[in-house]
This record gives structure tokens, C-alpha cells and sequence, in this order.
């Protein structure tokens, strides 16, 4: 019996080694970024991405506590009320995904959706179903911190990263295509950027209706300082107004 359990215990030790591990200078515990959310010009919210300070043990793993929240100002309920939040546990290590929530309500839109990964078995639990999907697979909020792990400063412009996003009760080819590098100035400050667009089919961060373009800090920490996309009632902006607790100096930023 004794010997057994041993065996199996070296099994299972021996299948979380099997995991990946991806080397990640990007962001850590505690880095925090904040966003002003304006329609043409106009402030209509805030937004932040925060990765908790301390990790989260989730089935013996140790993983980052990711948190993704944009609300619209109180004044402008009335006009359009957003008030979406996210949540995703994300393996410390390998940067792959084991719980995601999502709440969303933007306008008259309502949705709320739960997953667990188990990447051993490659099932994703929804509910009280299993679907397959391909080890390593994203949600929409992990998917995005994966990339920032990447070199993209090498990336020629055109060039396409292929990700795999698990949305409801599908995998859905996620590509991320390559724009360029550009100099934008938000409240933040002054940042050298790769310009990235995420090409999302299915569950993105916003109920989205056309293209979505990323500015990311052109350095080791690939700080999202600018998101462009098209919604219901128009084209909204995201700029990087305060951001703490990065992992190191954001060398991109030159003002």
C-alpha cells in the first residue's frame, strides 16, 4: 500500500515537472495599472489591471491573482453603464490559466461565465460539464499576460503570434498580429510602443464590435499604455494615467 502511494506520488510529481515554465520579466506580485475610459474624447470611466500582491495557492500551485475591472462614471450611467469585471489565476510559472470569471454589463448586455483548467487532462469544467481543449489554452485576461512575457521588440511588423482561447464551451484560434512600433503620449507619460491587435473571435475584454489595437511598452515589461477598440456606440480609448509595483523601470518611457 505504502509503496503505492509512493509510486503514485512520484507520478504525479513527475507530471507537474511536465508542465512549462516560461521565463517571465514582465510583471510580478503587485503590479497595478490604471486607465482613464473616454468616448471621443471625453472621460466616460476608469479601468485598472491588478495582479495581487500576494500569490494564490490554487490545487497546490502557486498563481498569479490577476484582476481586470472597468467601470463608467456614475454621470454617465444613463448614457451607456459599464461595470465589467474579470478575474483569472494564472500559474506562476508556466503563465497558463486554472480559473477565470468574467461579469459583465455593458448597457442592456449581460453575461457571467466560470472555468477551471486542468492542463494534465486537458479539460476545461463549465457548469457541471467537461469540454477538451488544448493544453495550455487562455482565457482572454491570461492570453494578454502571456504575450507580455514575449520578445516582441523582434517581431517584424505583419508578423502573426497564434494563441489558443478557450470562450464558453469552445477553443477558438486566438491571433495576435504584429503593427509596428510608435511614440504616444498618454497622461502617463511619454512611451516608445509595439503596436499589437489581438484578433479576437469570440469573449474579449469588452463586448466588442471591429479591431483592437494595443500600445505596449516597447522593453522587457510590455505595460499595455493605450487600448483602441469599437463598441456598441462607438470607439472607446483606454490610456495608462498611474501605474506602481512594476516589476522594474519602464524603459520605454522617455518623459
Amino acid at each position: 500500500m505504502y509503496l503505492l502511494a509512493f509510486i503514485l506520488c512520484i507520478g504525479s510529481i513527475h507530471a507537474q515537472q511536465a508542465l512549462r515554465n516560461i521565463p517571465n520579466e514582465a510583471f510580478g506580485l503587485g503590479e497595478r495599472l490604471e486607465y482613464k475610459v473616454g468616448y471621443q474624447f471625453v472621460k466616460a470611466g476608469d479601468a485598472y489591471f491588478h495582479v495581487q500582491p500576494k500569490s494564490f495557492m490554487f490545487k497546490g500551485r502557486p498563481c498569479y491573482d490577476i484582476r481586470f475591472e472597468v467601470r463608467s462614471l456614475k454621470s454617465l450611467d444613463w448614457l451607456y453603464k459599464v461595470q465589467d469585471i474579470y478575474r483569472t489565476l494564472v500559474d506562476i510559472d508556466g503563465i497558463y490559466p486554472y480559473y477565470f470569471e468574467q461579469r459583465i454589463r455593458e448597457g442592456g448586455y449581460r453575461k457571467d461565465a466560470k472555468a477551471q483548467f486542468d492542463h494534465h487532462s486537458k479539460k476545461a469544467f463549465v457548469d457541471d460539464k467537461s469540454y477538451p481543449f488544448p493544453t495550455f489554452s487562455h482565457d482572454i485576461v491570461s492570453a494578454f499576460y502571456y504575450v507580455r512575457t514575449m520578445d516582441l521588440s523582434t517581431r517584424k511588423k505583419g508578423e502573426m503570434i497564434q494563441l489558443k482561447n478557450f470562450v464558453d464551451d469552445s477553443t477558438y484560434t486566438l491571433g495576435v498580429r504584429i503593427h509596428g512600433k510608435q511614440t504616444i503620449t498618454v497622461q502617463g507619460g511619454t512611451f516608445n510602443c509595439v503596436v499589437v491587435e489581438p484578433m479576437v473571435t469570440k469573449g474579449g475584454l469588452f463586448k466588442s464590435e471591429g479591431k483592437i489595437l494595443l500600445w505596449l511598452t516597447d522593453d522587457e515589461r510590455k505595460v499595455p499604455v493605450k487600448v483602441s477598440t469599437k463598441v456598441l456606440i462607438g470607439a472607446i480609448e483606454a490610456e495608462l494615467t498611474n501605474f506602481s509595483g512594476t516589476r522594474g523601470p519602464i524603459k520605454a518611457k522617455i518623459k
